[in-house]
């Protein structure tokens, strides 16, 4: 076994593990700092497939800006984990069922004969090819209406995550920016005239 071979496993393992832990884990918090360790795993087995770009994309992208934003939905939506863990068991016959069919997908693609790429006459390119230009390359011509899918798709879920941060709940202090603007030194300082009173001797 090369020492590639074995990078590939040991990361193999640990994207594993992350991703049963997201799951798994009882703590929201934790899920979504598991589900980190997943993109830096997914990274690193990117890298071992020279595709550099996605690489840095998703820990940029993805690690950098999209879980620090669910990190602060998840906190700022106060999820109570009572009811999250009582339901647990409810919803395990269909999530069992839907990461079946999952696996059985993934089989399906991983054993066919498309998934090795040996009809594409696939080459080793030099240290100075762009792999970032054939990407965009394939990327907005032969993909371009699944990429605006997704790019909607994400758009749709922004605007959930906003809808949902805006909610009024109780015994919470909000501020009218509006009202702020208008306000005027009348409104909020109120002079007042008091005699003088002379300290006793």
């Amino acid at each position: 076994m090369g020492f590639d071979k074995f990078l590939f496993y040991v990361f193999a393992l640990i994207l594993l593990f992350a991703a049963v832990r997201v799951i798994t884990a009882r703590n929201p918090i934790h899920a979504a700092l598991f589900l980190v360790l997943a993109f830096f795993t997914s990274a690193a087995l990117w890298l071992l497939l020279e595709a550099e770009f996605l690489a840095i994309t998703l820990v940029l992208v993805y690690v950098g800006a999209v879980m620090v934003l669910f990190l602060f939905v998840v906190m700022m939506l106060d999820i109570n984990v009572a009811p999250v863990r009582g339901s647990f068991s409810k919803y395990l016959p269909i999530g069992a069922a839907v990461a079946l069919v999952i696996f059985i997908e993934m089989a399906l693609i991983v054993g066919s004969s498309y998934f090795g790429g040996e009809q594409y006459n696939l080459v080793r390119q030099a240290a100075d090819h762009s792999n970032t230009r054939e990407l965009g390359r394939v990327l907005y011509t032969f993909y371009v209406y699944p990429f605006e899918i997704a790019a909607v798709i994400l758009l749709v879920a922004i605007i959930a995550a906003i809808s949902l941060t805006m909610r009024q709940r109780e015994g919470t202090k909000t501020q009218n920016p509006g009202q702020q603007v208008r306000v005027s030194r009348d409104d909020r300082v109120r002079l007042v005239r008091m005699a003088s009173e002379k300290k006793k001797k």
